[in-house]
């Protein structure tokens, strides 16, 4: 598999918000969002070709019981159905982080489905434009997801108009409320603290989950944290 990067840190989004977790980051990404914050996995992918033996023995000399299989997009990827056993087989709880533009039928704990809005689309691109707004939203692949195992939507919100969206993508899919989880976009705490005033409004109006994004509050925009 290509990998990007595994390294050990503290979950920093969604349901588990703290937890010590090691990721696993695969690089190849189906998408284009104009403001990823893994750019080395989707526009530029880098990485290096590891065996699945050898990820597995880096993930368990973390001495984490967490693992969060992230990208880039990590199902794409057949040999994520492997990996994922090896990781069930060491007894750990695993997370997969996704867009949800993609299903298999994969071992995991947590399926962190994080489906793109408008907002996301690379307009006046000519190469990415429309193949990215073609493909961001597969309803039937997130509710095939959310049946596989135990869900949660964490939508990226870059202004108050994106509700409208989220709301329509909830209905559309059957979401229950509480699994719904906003976060506001930006890879600077400052950005992130002047959204996330208004997003926790927004929240306490619709039921949803706010979410932070505590690693870039911890540590900035760095890899590898």
């Amino acid at each position: 598999m290509l990998i990007s990067e595994i390294f050990y840190s503290l979950q920093g989004e969604g349901t588990l918000v703290g937890v010590p977790s090691v990721f696993v980051r695969t690089s190849g990404c189906n998408l284009r969002c104009v403001w990823c914050d893994t750019p080395y996995t989707s526009w530029k992918a880098e990485g290096v070709q590891r065996e699945i033996t050898g990820i597995l023995d880096e993930v368990g000399r973390s001495g984490s019981r967490h693992v969060v299989l992230t990208g880039g997009e990590p199902m794409l990827f057949e040999d994520s159905v492997k990996l994922c056993e090896g990781f069930r087989r060491m007894g750990l709880h695993i997370t997969i982080e996704t867009a949800g533009t993609v299903y298999r039928t994969i071992d995991c704990d947590l399926m962190s489905i994080s489906p793109k809005l408008r907002n996301s689309t690379p307009f006046g691109d000519l190469q990415w434009e429309e193949r990215h707004e073609k493909l961001r939203l597969q309803p039937q692949v997130l509710r095939q997801l959310m049946a596989h195992c135990d869900y949660q939507l964490k939508f990226v919100v870059d202004s108050p108009q994106d509700l409208a969206e989220i709301d329509s993508i909830v209905e559309t899919t059957g979401a229950a409320a509480q699994k719904v989880l906003l976060m506001p976009e930006g890879r600077a705490a400052a950005a992130l603290q002047e959204k996330s005033l208004w997003i926790a409004e927004l929240c306490k109006e619709k039921g949803y989950r706010y979410s932070p994004r505590l690693h870039v509050l911890l540590w900035g925009d760095r890899r590898g944290i």
